[in-house]
């Protein structure tokens, strides 16, 4: 059973080599699917909207034609810069209108509507967008409604931020305290309460319901009250909340966080441990803490000097050993045993990334296997460097050097036959690995998939590598959308009853265009 044609159009829509007419009569589809729909044909509509919407090569006029049917599409043409200003009527679609403000395209002139829209959504997103007039600004600062006050506080520049953070309402405060515009002074007065009147109102005392009810086109409100939530008359729990924002703000002072961040507040204690601004002692500090993940965050902080890093790559936690092993001026003599006791993240270890390639073909040369494998991960290593480890005995050595770029075929064939299915996917990611050697890896049996699964998107691929991955459920529709792939093939998936390689092959640029029109002449309407 051929598969629904649907699935080919979506392929088709998708094809970066799809000719100008093709493409026009796919817009002329969902129009007229979008004015006229049949059965089933609103959802299905839909999608291929979408994706036509993410071309490349869409004109300014099949942009207005898809932005006309409906808001969401309008958005979103809007923010990949497909609209122009006197394409979207800010009255009729005041969503998209907001969306090309946010995008940097809009009008002063829209933006001064939309401050004054009945919409509170409207205005709410509007709030978040950069380089609005200094008149919406303030026509946002003194908003009706607190909602949007308290989003425009979170993105205000310096002009309005301080000015924001003393506003009568609790939740603009809290607001303003996680805004780095906001000046020091006016976040010592949000930690101490000096020479700050009390606010007038908060989220409690109002009620537990967001102000607004945002529209369905808006994000959705992040912030919830807190079962503990109280207030009886002082608004505690804002304060509070808004005392404890303040403190993890950066723009904070150090000296003034730190003196203020006492108590039981673990998270606080976190957040403070990773400022890179902290002076000696409350690195010590912090290093002594209980719990594992302050001494964590304090472990990998450059703020941090070496005798403590010293003190916490021997501590008994492994997450902190592990953030020892992060920091940037880690001393290469615990290397050794960072690596014994420490299972290293997959990303290469900051200070080997800057050693010299003298420190580097030292540690390579180390008795241990973990820190060969450390170094067989950074990525600027010496090509003569990559090419021994490509050697090493052990196979987690090999599979972390594998992808680097600089090894030849003989060493990436090598490892391949030394190693077998261990380094396969290591293998083929190396943008370098040839045709010939992609095939060997995609042919292996029994089929290693994470290997297929690299093969069916290396550039090298050969037709005859990936024609096993075709038959892989994950590799297959990355192998069908190959551009190595022959007419002959993609003609076979376009009549097969697999509708996910049906329509990877509908979008291969290399489809030729007597097929593309043939899909075209199977559509279902």
């Amino acid at each position: 059973m051929n598969p629904p044609a649907d699935h080919l159009l979506h392929g088709l829509a998708a094809n970066p080599a799809l000719p100008a007419a093709l493409l026009d009569r796919l817009v002329a589809l969902v129009v007229e699917r979008s004015t006229r729909p049949g059965p089933g044909d609103e959802p299905s509509s839909g999608w291929l909207a979408t994706e036509l919407a993410y071309r490349p090569d869409l004109d300014p006029g099949r942009a207005r034609a898809l932005a006309a049917l409906g808001e969401p599409l309008a958005v979103l043409l809007a923010y990949r810069g497909r609209l122009a200003p006197a394409d979207v009527d800010p009255v009729r679609q005041p969503y998209a209108a907001v969306a090309l403000l946010d995008a940097g395209f809009g009008e002063p002139s829209t933006a001064r509507l939309l401050a004054a829209h009945p919409e509170t959504a409207v205005r709410w997103k509007l709030a978040s967008c950069p380089g609005l007039p200094a008149d919406v600004e303030d026509s946002l600062a003194a908003d009706p409604d607190a909602g949007v006050t308290a989003e425009f506080a979170l993105w205000a520049g310096p002009r309005a931020a301080a000015r924001l953070a003393r506003h009568p309402h609790a939740e603009v405060r809290y607001a303003a305290a996680g805004n780095e515009a906001v000046g020091p002074a006016a976040l010592a007065a949000l930690i101490t309460g000096d020479a700050l009147p009390p606010a007038a109102s908060c989220r409690v005392c109002d009620g537990p319901a967001v102000p607004f009810t945002p529209h369905p086109y808006a994000a959705p409100d992040e912030r919830e009250l807190r079962p503990d939530a109280s207030c009886g008359g002082a608004h505690a729990s804002t304060v509070h909340e808004t005392r404890q924002r303040a403190l993890l703000n950066p723009s904070t002072p150090a000296e003034l966080a730190l003196a203020h961040a006492g108590g039981p507040a673990t998270a606080l204690r976190r957040a403070l441990a990773g400022r890179t601004d902290l002076p000696a002692a409350a690195c010590a500090r912090f290093a002594a803490d209980p719990d594992p993940a302050v001494r964590a965050a304090v472990a990998a902080n450059p703020a941090t000097g070496e005798p403590l890093v010293r003190a916490l790559a021997a501590d008994a936690h492994t997450e902190v050993r592990r953030a020892a092993a992060r920091h940037p001026r880690l001393p290469l003599d615990l290397l050794p045993a960072l690596a014994a006791t420490t299972r290293a993240a997959p990303e290469p270890v900051p200070r080997l990334a800057a050693a010299t390639e003298a420190e580097l073909a030292r540690l390579a040369a180390a008795p241990q296997a973990p820190v060969r494998r450390w170094v067989a991960r950074v990525p600027t290593l010496p090509r003569e460097l990559a090419q021994e480890l490509a050697a090493d005995p052990d196979a987690s050595v090999a599979r972390a050097v594998a992808p680097h770029p600089g090894l030849s075929q003989e060493a990436l064939h090598a490892m391949a036959a030394r190693h077998g299915a261990q380094v396969h996917a290591s293998v083929a990611a190396n943008p370098a690995a040839s045709g010939a050697l992609l095939e060997v890896l995609a042919g292996h049996e029994p089929p290693v998939r994470k290997a297929l699964s690299a093969v069916a998107v290396h550039p090298n691929a050969t037709a005859a590598a990936l024609l096993p991955c075709l038959a892989d459920g994950r590799a297959g529709p990355s192998a069908a959308a190959h551009p190595a792939l022959p007419a002959a093939v993609l003609a076979d998936l376009l009549l097969g009853g697999d509708p996910a390689l049906a329509e990877a092959a509908a979008a291969n640029p290399s489809l030729p265009a007597d097929l593309m029109a043939g899909l075209w002449r199977r559509r279902t309407r």
